[in-house]
């Protein structure tokens, strides 16, 4: 049996939640061939920091050099190399009896005819919420490994997928990344710290219409320590779109006197952001639609949500995550919500 595990991403943040697994197959079954596919030199680094000398062999994709020119340009609104990664590399990939993915853009690869034997395993990257997680062709997958049955019953209840096709298995990155003894610490005082962690999607995020404003609370507010680390997608590009929304938004760059605040720490994308290293620090979690609140929540904390974009939530499994802090609706409210945050915590 070949078994693949695909990388196909911007990004190294989904490298966690299943290059874990790798090792743990490498050594429960030696008589399974592994090999990890890559679009970057970035992404094989992140899944060889996590799965070290496992048994398995390493690709790095490509596409031909003529489509070099065209994806520039139009990976600067979508990301299309992703899609043309799959169609140039559709031999190898069908060479596999599985491929395990943490995406859904590799359902593509059942219309392509030398993948048409190819199962296609899927890993949730998150336990997230939003209605996105939940489209009907996630259906199309051949197994789901859930983080939890919350996830689960919903599949089910939707009709998307069956019993059978579903495993609840935890929580890989938990298993992956280890919650340290000792978290680290980015400020010297015992003020509260707290981790903006505004999402990329472009009609959901605070941070479009609001980012600003909440550092500028904290730049003004000596009460408290602020990590801004959003989502490592939000600022990979300036233009930002959603097709599940259709809106498109551009996204505004940092100012610097945020960045030389003795109370702020700016991070727009490095590991840290992706690694838990700024949900275990921080004592107050501080967001929209990222599913990092429940990797803050692995260690219980108060949490805040940032509603900015007037959405009904109340009753939405959308917001589920919602639901375990205050919700504000405008900047405002932002210290009140602090407050009451601190005596809880």
């Amino acid at each position: 049996m070949r078994i693949a595990f695909l990388y196909n991403h911007d990004a190294t943040h989904q490298v966690a939640h299943s290059a874990g697994v790798i090792a743990a197959l490498a050594a429960a079954r030696p008589d399974i061939e592994i090999s990890i596919l890559a679009t970057s030199d970035a992404l094989i680094d992140a899944v060889r920091s996590i799965c070290g000398a496992a048994r398995c062999s390493f690709v790095k994709l490509g596409v031909p050099a003529w489509h070099q020119p065209f994806l520039r340009v139009a990976d600067a609104l979508v990301p299309l190399s992703r899609i043309d990664h799959l169609r140039s590399n559709a031999k190898l990939l069908g060479s596999f009896d599985a491929a395990v993915v943490t995406e859904r853009t590799s359902l593509l690869l059942q219309g392509l005819p030398a993948c048409r034997n190819l199962k296609i395993i899927y890993i949730s990257h998150g336990s997230g919420d939003r209605s996105i997680g939940f489209k009907p062709d996630m259906g199309r997958f051949d197994l789901m490994l859930l983080s939890g049955e919350k996830l689960k019953q919903r599949f089910l209840a939707l009709g998307i997928s069956s019993a059978d096709k579903i495993k609840v298995v935890g929580y890989p990155k938990f298993d992956a990344l280890a919650t340290p003894a000792h978290p680290r610490t980015f400020f010297e005082n015992n003020k509260p710290t707290v981790l903006y962690n505004p999402h990329h999607e472009p009609h959901l995020s605070s941070w479009y219409d609001m980012g600003t404003a909440v550092l500028d609370y904290f730049l003004a507010c000596a009460d408290y320590n602020l990590i801004f680390a959003p989502h490592v997608m939000l600022f990979k590009r300036r233009w930002h779109t959603s097709l599940e929304w259709a809106s498109v938004r551009l996204r505004r760059e940092v100012a610097q006197k945020y960045r030389t605040a003795k109370n702020i720490l700016i991070d727009t994308g490095s590991p840290a952001s992706s690694d838990m290293t700024y949900t275990n620090a921080a004592d107050i979690y501080l967001g929209d639609v990222s599913s990092q609140v429940y990797e803050f929540l692995r260690t219980p904390r108060p949490c805040i949500h940032i509603n900015a974009h007037g959405a009904q939530w109340q009753a939405d499994p959308n917001y589920y995550f919602w639901t375990l802090g205050p919700v504000i609706e405008k900047i405002s409210d932002l210290d009140a919500a602090l407050k009451t945050a601190v005596t809880e915590k």
